[in-house]
């Protein structure tokens, strides 16, 4: 038993354990469980405890659930704002003046990519195509889609709308 799962309340183990059984302890599914687990989090994040957890119950190496994590936009390891918003960068969205959008959002949010605002309620990430193609230049908020942000208004209606 690794030593970081201890620190995971029994609640959340339940909840993990649910998502695991949902997913019939699939180590092939380990995506979609880690997105399922990411779910659970307020901060939009598979924290550490629970990824060890993950990992001794599938059971899988710890280096694994960290590929994941890092390797797919959709994942993290590490804490994000209440409303994570996602750039597309894809080649539509980018002939669809995506800049201008980034721009505009860096602008109203006082932010930088990577950032949290003050108060901890966004944050601004680019990431790879996730199908919006026909609405470009879109973001994707905990994994809704906004589309055709191709004003200043548009973009600062969507934030107020956050709130």
């Amino acid at each position: 038993m690794y030593a970081h799962i201890e620190d995971l309340d029994p609640a959340t183990r339940e909840k993990i354990d649910r998502v695991l059984e949902a997913h019939a302890y699939d180590a092939t599914q380990i995506v979609g469980i880690l997105l399922d687990v990411q779910d659970l989090f307020e901060l939009h994040y598979v924290p550490e405890t629970a990824a060890y957890y993950v990992a001794e119950k599938l059971p899988i190496k710890i280096s694994l659930i960290y590929d994941c994590l890092t390797f797919y936009a959709s994942l993290s390891p590490t804490p994000r704002a209440k409303y994570p918003i996602q750039v597309c960068d894809s080649v539509v969205c980018r002939i669809n003046h995506n800049e201008t959008l980034l721009d505009s959002l860096q602008d109203l949010l006082g932010i930088d990519v990577g950032e949290v605002t003050y108060d901890g309620r966004f944050t601004l990430e680019k990431t790879p195509c996730f199908g919006a193609c026909d609405i470009a230049p879109a973001v994707r908020v905990n994994g809704e889609v906004y589309g055709h942000l191709d004003s200043r208004e548009k973009i600062a209606a969507l934030l107020q709308k956050l709130q």
